[in-house]
């Protein structure tokens, strides 16, 4: 449905010298693939380029370098009104903050009614009816039409977006850290909508969070990044003791469970800055486990049936993290 083949984004910097910027490597070389009716979940620090994934996914963000491709189409081969007609029906997108995503001066009849009117889908009447579907299909009350977003809850808002981003019927949904913004039990509830509106209309779906968690419990396949590099995919029933890159395994290490307690793998230093990131593995400059390798050349990925990964030193399948942690020199 959607391929990704050596992405690259950088952005010009207010910093550097007078003739020439300094340049952010938001991605490099990313490589992802998400087929129809599949979950993937995006982890990674703030930072890490999870955000312009997702809007290199949904064509606001052109690449320097590399091709994106939803249905077989080269996205950015053709014009831009090409564009928007494969994006529009294609992909729908969930932002972040219900509060700034939505025109607080639009009725709510309106916004979800806007996708149809600039894409010219049926007849004045058939618009009006599929705004009415769309409302019960998040589960709202017809009435809430009317009303401006400013009179609704942050979780009503937040089905609006979603209910937005349905309108066009699209085969991808892109959900950009939806429930960042919600209290606990709306965050609940969205969550359970994405899911259920997943099962019942064949959606893939791509979730970015910070909630890691939570993502593995929603995703089939969980998507690790690091400094702009996609450095890990794994089936989510993998994770994370069967995690093989270092860095998942620190980042899973991190989050709180139910049961046990949190027992984090240490991670020395600072995110190295993306304006000058090493060179080699980026990770190399906080991980126990590198080497002079790990410093002249990024790992090639290694691949594990599903299980894709770049390192030069993975940990072993199964390893806990307690003998991670016992690696670590004193």
């Amino acid at each position: 449905m959607l391929e990704l083949r050596d992405v690259h984004v950088v952005h010009k910097a207010r910093t550097g010298g007078l003739f020439s910027r300094d340049r952010v490597h938001a991605l490099t070389g990313a490589d992802l693939t998400v087929v129809k009716g599949e979950t993937v979940g995006v982890v990674g620090e703030s930072g890490c380029g999870k955000s312009t994934l997702a809007r290199v996914m949904v064509g606001l963000q052109r690449p320097a370098r590399g091709t994106v491709s939803l249905h077989g189409h080269d996205l950015w081969a053709g014009s831009d009104a090409r564009r928007r007609d494969l994006v529009g029906a294609g992909v729908g997108l969930v932002f972040q903050d219900p509060s700034t995503a939505l025109n607080r001066r639009l009725p709510i009849r309106k916004i979800l009614r806007d996708p149809l009117d600039v894409h010219r889908r049926g007849t004045p009447k058939e618009r009006d009816e599929r705004v009415r579907e769309l409302l019960g299909l998040v589960g709202l009350p017809a009435g809430v039409a009317g009303l401006l977003p400013s009179q609704l809850s942050g979780g009503q808002r937040q089905r609006v977006a979603v209910a937005r981003a349905l309108a066009l019927e699209p085969g991808l949904l892109v959900a950009d850290e939806p429930t960042s913004a919600l209290d606990v039990s709306v965050r609940a509830q969205i969550l359970n909508l994405l899911l259920d509106l997943k099962e019942r209309l064949g959606l893939a779906l791509v979730f970015v969070s910070h909630d890691i968690q939570t993502v593995r419990r929603m995703s089939d396949r969980v998507v690790t990044m690091y400094l702009g590099r996609i450095v890990e995919q794994a089936p989510a029933a993998d994770v994370p003791l069967g995690a093989r890159h270092p860095y998942t395994r620190a980042l899973f290490s991190a989050t709180p469970g139910l049961i046990s307690p949190i027992n984090p793998i240490p991670l020395v230093g600072q995110v190295p800055s993306a304006t000058r990131p090493p060179s080699g593995c980026p990770f190399r400059t906080r991980c126990w486990r590198a080497d002079g390798t790990c410093e002249t050349a990024w790992p090639a990925v290694q691949r594990d049936d599903l299980h894709l990964y770049h390192c030069h030193h993975p940990v072993a399948a199964g390893a806990t993290d307690l003998e991670l942690i016992q690696e670590r020199p004193v």
